[in-house]
């Protein structure tokens, strides 16, 4: 299995990627006028301010420029649900290199146009994550090119473990740290780096009820693909996740809690309402867990939750 990434990988990704993505806001969420309960112990990263979007960017820039330059020169491709391939979109302009990205037939026509709006060549392959993968695994090897993991490639994780490291510069007193889980690049990045600056700290994933891939990964022990996907967080809901991801999470990772996409959706309306952040329904999903009491917290409980993706599910 290829090896974690550690804390050295991570502060090298802060420093490759500086000047491409943005330190995003760690917010206070006071005053609030619903669940008021929550404004003292209640921090928001606000990820969806990120450059394409969504955490995404961070994985997807230090992965793409940690390429030897001959390797980087023929382009890069990738399948996602939507995010990541923005992020690889912008990746390959930002390096000038081509950008291909495949996706499934469920990703949402707001992302195609921005896919194009980057430059990339998308094309649509498979009913989900797991098909568009195999399609673009069969393409990069015939082609020579490049492909950029979307959660199981250590630099992609190292990328998003930088999320942790500005967290915990600014809040080192945080007491647990609510993450989405897709295919487990996010919590796996967050995990290693905030377990390596706070031992104490709490990690809690959330998935959604319709694709609990690592949820129900880690009750039996080991990988697991689902046969059935019944969630419209697509960008949450691959069928399996992958050996390095699930090492990582089973080690660092306290409990995940399930999310159902109504709960998404009134965390998405509750961000725009009350702080005025435009979140698609797997960006809700770590203060869904919360909202609806899924995650209970404890009294004085110091709590952050990943505002992780960008849409307009909440707004309307």
């Amino acid at each position: 299995m290829i090896p974690a990434p550690g804390m050295e990988q991570i502060r090298a990704a802060a420093a490759r990627m500086r000047g491409h993505v943005r330190r995003t806001p760690l917010l206070a969420a006071a005053p609030i006028k619903e669940r008021p309960e929550l404004a003292g112990g209640l921090q928001l990263k606000l990820e969806a301010l990120q450059v394409t979007g969504s955490f995404k960017a961070r994985g997807a820039i230090n992965a793409v420029f940690a390429l030897p330059p001959r390797r980087l020169r023929r382009g890069v491709v990738t399948a996602s649900g939507g995010n990541h391939g923005l992020a690889v979109a912008y990746a390959g302009w930002a390096t000038e290199v081509p950008a291909t990205i495949f996706l499934p037939h469920s990703v949402a026509s707001e992302k195609i146009a921005r896919l194009d709006a980057w430059g990339a060549r998308v094309v649509i392959a498979g009913e989900a994550w797991d098909d568009s993968n195999r399609a673009a695994l069969q393409h990069a090897e015939a082609q020579g090119l490049a492909y950029i993991h979307p959660f199981a490639d250590p630099e992609v994780i190292a990328g998003q473990g930088t999320i942790a490291l500005e967290i915990l510069d600014e809040a080192p007193d945080l007491d647990t740290l609510l993450v989405a889980i897709g295919g487990g690049g996010l919590i796996s990045g967050i995990a290693i780096a905030a377990k390596a600056l706070k031992p104490s700290i709490r990690i809690v994933g959330v998935e959604p009820v319709g694709a609990p891939t690592l949820h129900d990964s880690l009750a039996a022990g080991r990988l697991v693909e689902l046969t059935h996907l019944d969630t419209a967080a697509v960008t949450l809901a691959p069928r399996c996740s992958a050996p390095l991801n699930f090492a990582i999470i089973r080690q660092t990772v306290e409990r995940i809690v399930l999310v159902d996409d109504t709960e998404m959706l009134s965390a998405a309306r509750w961000l725009w309402r009350e702080i005025g952040v435009a979140a698609e329904l797997s960006g809700a999903a770590a203060v869904a867990a919360l909202l609806s009491g899924r995650y209970r917290a404890m009294a004085g409980e110091r709590i952050c939750a990943i505002v992780c993706g960008a849409g307009t599910d909440g707004i309307g």
